[in-house]
């Protein structure tokens, strides 16, 4: 069965965009995902602990043949390639990979629990998201991320992240059939 993963990425340490470049990368080629397709990339204010860098942060929605559990553990394992290192809390760090939505689906385990519990509070998340599907149902609330991210109002501290002037876009390899959004 496929079903739609949504995935968060972020990174506020090194080559920020090269990390999510990375990652986006390395989904594209996963077996048992398709159809890859990235949001817009968004710089945003630390959350939680404000004495770091600020983040980059995207979205990339993906068909998934893989497990919910199984996907979590493929993007544990890209965090810990990109050298990520868990010392703190909201800590800074080089990629944070965070399954947000899949399909309809409400879980809750020691590992895992989809939706995002904190996925209607955070603009970081919401913006880009909207960018790829702003009438996605969330599964508990019934109402569309864009309502959610309506509901949170202006965020000045979510603003798209410009290179050379223009908006920052990841891109899928080549080899794939993916877009970008």
């Amino acid at each position: 069965m496929v079903e739609s993963a949504y995935i968060g990425l972020g990174s506020n340490l090194g080559d920020r965009l090269a990390y999510l470049q990375r990652a986006v990368t390395a989904l594209a080629e996963t077996s048992g995902l398709t159809g890859v397709l990235a949001s817009g990339v968004y710089e945003t204010a630390p959350y939680g602990v404000t004495d770091q860098p600020w983040f980059l942060n995207a979205v990339v929605r993906a068909d998934s043949r893989l497990a919910p559990e199984a996907l979590l553990e493929h993007l544990q394992r890209l965090e810990a390639q990109a050298h990520r290192q868990r010392d703190r809390h909201w800590g800074p760090r080089t990629l944070d990979l965070d399954l947000l939505l899949f399909g309809s689906r409400c879980l809750t385990s020691p590992a895992l629990t989809v939706p995002h519990p904190h996925l209607t509070a955070r603009s970081f998340v919401l913006v880009p998201l909207c960018d790829l599907d702003p009438e996605l149902i969330h599964p508990v609330t019934g109402r569309t991320v864009a309502e959610h991210r309506h509901a949170l109002g202006p965020d000045p501290t979510t603003r798209p992240y410009l290179v050379g002037g223009s908006p920052a876009i990841l891109s899928t390899p080549p080899s794939g059939s993916q877009t970008h959004a």
